[in-house]
């Protein structure tokens, strides 16, 4: 996986992310974007992250910049304390993919880069080192910050009566997820805490995953699981009958918790959110956080979500106890919280998202596919309609329109979408659908993946 860079960051094998290529990404961030008063870094818990992250801070100080070094936290505690200090940030972190691989998400003391500052960094590769020294310092509330900013919002009894599991995993947020439960008045059960690095991604759980999950669910007696990915912007919750919520779904409610009228989210995300009626408008964007933090400027009371559940806050809230500041960044303890403390309103977690519109959504994606034979396929849906009704035949499935906003997605003719989209970050294949039940979603996923294997694996 050759190194690749752009508005999510840099991400390769680890073999590949030597300590010059770090440092020169590293200068040309400096030399593109503002710093502020300084860089705050951040890493994951990848055996690999301790060296990036010494890495970064070196070549930060060669450029004369102050670094302060908050050590294994989540990537939106960091966001918040830099944002707060008005400072730049680098999250070292891979997110969900495998530990042998790596990344490094950047931030300006705005929050994330956007595509025109990803073009700049790319312009700016090369530049020799300037030579200097910075002082370093440490910080070590950036974790409690975060938690502290939900509980202020939300108040110590949100939680009251409800026992809720974390799955610590490797996620760097485990701990911090165990002690906001509390502190929210909850009850917290840690489950399979791991020393080694387990990639999970919150969209796309494996159907083994999500029977351990429902099976934790019954032997504590739950009211809910929770966890995100290994960096802590993804959340992941599980409800009282032991079924993954998706992401989209957490967005929604939690985009009505905060009395929120605009909501931007990308194509991926399930029609619920329109059907829902609840919101005065709904913007659709490109999937990823860059693209909907750009359509969410400007817009009145905004908030933006993903299909991964990552939920982005573009105004000043009213949480239950106190005000939620703006943080337009990708979070995941703000929807965990939001939904479990309406849970507590509807009779559980199950019950307040059956309060949704009846659309569900499915993903999932084909591992270690070239980009280039991704690009091909769809290049040969676009060139031929033949092609593309000889792909949705064995679905037993035809067409009515298509979206390119972001890949080719389908709108059916019996109502449902099924959305086919490389990833933009790593050599994967990613298949999402939208039906009228889960189990419908999950069909027609599994369906597509079976003809996909056919013309995209050797």
């Amino acid at each position: 996986m050759t190194p690749k860079f752009g508005t999510s960051g840099l991400r390769g094998l680890v073999t590949d992310l030597t300590p010059a290529l770090v440092a020169d990404y590293l200068r040309a961030f400096l030399a593109a974007c503002p710093s502020g008063t300084g860089l705050w870094v951040g890493q994951d818990l990848r055996p690999s992250s301790p060296a990036l992250a010494a890495a970064v801070m070196q070549a930060a100080q060669a450029e004369g910049v102050p670094v302060v070094d908050c050590g294994a936290v989540p990537t939106p505690a960091l966001a918040l304390a830099a944002m707060q200090a008005g400072a730049a940030a680098v999250m070292v972190t891979g997110s969900h993919i495998p530990a042998d691989r790596n990344g490094l998400k950047f931030y300006v003391p705005s929050g994330e880069i956007t595509k025109q500052d990803e073009a700049a960094i790319l312009a700016n590769l090369g530049r020799p080192g300037a030579g200097r020294t910075a002082p370093a310092a440490q910080n070590q509330t950036a974790g409690d910050a975060w938690v502290n900013r939900y509980v202020t919002a939300f108040g110590p009894l949100a939680l009251a009566g409800q026992r809720i599991g974390v799955w610590s995993h490797s996620a760097v947020s485990r701990d911090l997820l165990l002690g906001a439960i509390q502190r929210l008045g909850g009850t917290a059960v840690e489950l399979g805490r791991s020393d080694h690095f387990i990639p999970v991604d919150t969209e796309a759980v494996p159907e083994a995953v999500r029977a351990t999950l429902a099976a934790w669910v019954r032997e504590h007696t739950l009211d809910a699981v929770i966890s995100t990915d290994g960096d802590g912007d993804r959340p992941l919750l599980v409800d009282d009958r032991g079924a993954v919520v998706p992401g989209d779904v957490l967005g929604q409610i939690t985009a009505a918790v905060l009395g929120a009228e605009t909501v931007v989210t990308p194509v991926s995300s399930n029609g619920g959110v329109e059907a829902a009626g609840v919101f005065a408008r709904v913007i659709r964007t490109r999937i990823g956080s860059p693209f909907v933090i750009a359509a969410m400027a400007d817009a009145p009371r905004v908030v933006g979500y993903e299909a991964n559940g990552g939920f982005l806050l573009g105004f000043a809230a009213e949480g239950p106890a106190g005000t939620l500041a703006p943080l337009a960044t990708r979070d995941s303890l703000l929807p965990l919280v939001a939904t479990l403390a309406a849970s507590r309103r509807a009779g559980g977690v199950s019950a307040r998202v059956a309060q949704e519109p009846a659309r569900f959504t499915a993903a999932d994606r084909l591992e270690n596919i070239p980009t280039e034979a991704s690009a091909a396929l769809l290049a040969d849906f676009a060139a031929e309609i033949g092609r593309v009704e000889a792909f949705l035949a064995p679905l037993g499935e035809t067409w009515t329109a298509t979206d390119r906003t972001d890949g080719l997605r389908f709108q059916l003719a019996s109502g449902r979408v099924l959305h086919l989209r490389p990833s933009g970050n790593a050599p994967e294949f990613r298949v999402y659908t939208e039906a009228e039940s889960p189990a419908s979603a999950a069909a027609l996923m599994q369906a597509a993946f079976a003809t996909l294997r056919l013309r995209l694996v050797a």
